[in-house]
């Protein structure tokens, strides 16, 4: 097997040429350093480079650049040393001790209100555990204005509305290309009747589905928006709840995780978002 060496790396992505690996060589070994820190003391590449080489080294999804027209919201994926993502990988921590146990592979995230962050920390779960190496599935449950499309470029046409129809098959899952263990379900179609197409088919459904994934997180519309989320979240079986820092009021998240809560939906704890 080949080794992959930090100066190997920086060779094959040109970020370094021969003669500027020996001046790091040389630097390297008279003060002790590693080999991406005097190469940066030379001013010959940045720390997003050695992060990136990183990445590669230890297999870990990680994107230099927008070629793949994936969003910038996607902060898991273009920005995974940063103090947001660790924030990230605490909560995925918890929730590997605290929910993905004995079984449970299904998780809703829900908020009061719109414009909380639902579809940005789903997304971002989502990848965060799919460089866990857990084979890792995001639905887009919102059947009323969805955007997990739009996060990860994809076209959107058909999706969870039509599998739920039995319109089309499990081929419509997109695998994410740069994340070997990210898979995601658009929304597709917008129905006229959601409430019903998720009621009556979301949960054989979702029971087919975890044979094949260790993760599946549900995207879900807004619970000021109607009963979707709360049927998600039971379908689920389990709801992450979400509050936006300065705009979610405190009575209608207590008021929410009452209402799950007494249809034995379980609620595994709360976020505040202030990304």
């Amino acid at each position: 097997m080949k080794t992959l060496t930090m100066g190997g790396l920086l060779l094959d992505a040109g970020k370094i040429t021969l003669a500027g690996a020996e001046r790091i060589l040389r630097l390297q070994k008279e003060r002790n350093m590693l080999f991406g820190e005097a190469a940066k003391a030379l001013g010959l590449i940045t720390e997003k480079d050695i992060q990136q080489a990183l990445a590669q080294q230890f297999d870990f999804p990680f994107l230099a650049n927008n070629k793949t027209g994936l969003s910038f919201e996607l902060i898991a994926a273009y920005k995974p040393f940063s103090a947001q993502v660790e924030t990230l990988r605490a909560v995925r921590s918890q929730l590997m001790l605290r929910w993905f146990v004995d079984n449970r592979k299904t998780l809703a995230i829900v908020s009061p209100i719109n414009n909380e962050g639902r579809s940005f920390l789903a997304a971002n779960l989502a990848i965060v555990f799919s460089q866990l190496g857990e084979r890792t599935l995001l639905i887009d449950a919102d059947l009323r204005q969805p955007r997990q499309h739009k996060l990860f470029n994809l076209e959107g046409k058909l999706g969870l509305s039509n599998l739920l129809a039995q319109r089309v098959d499990h081929s419509v899952i997109n695998q994410i290309s740069g994340f070997r263990d990210l898979s995601v379900l658009s929304a597709g179609t917008i129905p006229p009747n959601p409430l019903e197409l998720i009621s009556r088919g979301l949960e054989s459904c979702l029971e087919r589905l975890s044979a094949e994934y260790d993760v599946i997180l549900l995207d879900t519309p807004a619970g000021s928006q109607g009963s979707d989320a709360h049927i998600l979240s039971a379908k689920a079986g389990g709801a992450l709840l979400l509050a936006r820092q300065h705009k979610t009021r405190l009575l209608k998240l207590e008021a929410m995780k009452n209402l799950l809560e007494n249809s034995g939906t379980a609620v595994i704890g709360a976020i505040i978002n202030d990304f």
